[in-house]
């Protein structure tokens, strides 16, 4: 009875330990795809940021070819009028209007040049910034395709675990059973350990002469006096210590 109740429980613990890497995996699952998540969002708002330049530079180029124009107008006018003017002063007078409007026609130029190279640099930054961000998105469909894959094994492998748990449960009485659970719910895995020529496998510290004589009679569910764990005298169980070496 005391050899059967020790192999349920470390079957228990084999079940409980690959339900807690199944979790664990499944907690994890979603947050690899939170970096990309993470990075597609920062794109979309630089995004956001160089069109709203683009915007700008391209009003700003609407504005300047306008007001070249409406200038070059101007000065062709002025030059035709030119030649009906009657005196010197009045002459003079125009040619200096006239110079004025093509030295500002020729900053607006230089301005407008410069809008349309920055135009292209933003331009320039923009298909980047696409091309980043639609290859990020593919690498996204791909990864999160491969996750819930993954996912829906664990959940499938987590669903016959918990059956194969309730099974192990039933063949360990109550009160052994809430012992184990209470000392995982306080103490790191493993929780049932082997002992070894009187070291406690979970400790590694020798257990006392007593305990390890009335651990070796295998009458009763003995814990560690140092670390609490349950443990079993690894003579007791050579079935389980074969099927360790197998895995």
């Amino acid at each position: 009875m005391y050899q059967k109740q020790i192999e349920q429980l470390v079957v228990l613990q084999a079940v409980d330990e690959e339900i807690m890497v199944l979790e664990s995996e499944m907690r994890e699952a979603p947050l690899e795809l939170s970096g990309l998540e993470t990075k597609v969002s920062q794109l979309r708002e630089r995004e956001t940021q160089v069109q709203e330049r683009l915007d700008i530079l391209k009003a700003q180029q609407k504005r300047l070819e306008g007001e070249i124009e409406d200038d070059g107008n101007k000065i062709k006018k002025s030059k035709n009028k030119l030649m009906a003017v009657g005196n010197s002063k009045e002459y003079h007078a125009m040619m200096r209007e006239m110079d004025s409007m093509e030295k500002l026609n020729r900053l607006r130029e230089e301005e407008r040049v410069a809008v349309m190279e920055e135009f292209e640099r933003q331009n320039t930054a923009m298909q980047e910034i696409t091309n980043e961000v639609n290859g990020l998105m593919e690498g996204f469909d791909a990864k999160k395709a491969t996750l819930d894959e993954r996912v829906g094994k664990a959940q499938s492998r987590l669903d016959a675990l918990a059956k194969r748990r309730a099974k192990a449960g039933k063949a360990i009485p109550a009160p052994i059973l809430g012992r184990y659970e209470f000392i995982r719910s306080r103490i790191e895995h493993p929780v049932i350990v082997s002992v070894t020529d009187g070291i406690c496998g979970g400790c590694h510290i020798k257990i006392p002469p007593q305990a390890y004589n009335e651990l070796q009679k295998g009458k009763q569910i003995l814990g560690c006096p140092n670390c609490q764990r349950i443990i079993y005298w690894i003579e007791h169980t050579p079935k389980i210590e074969e099927e360790k070496e197998t895995k």
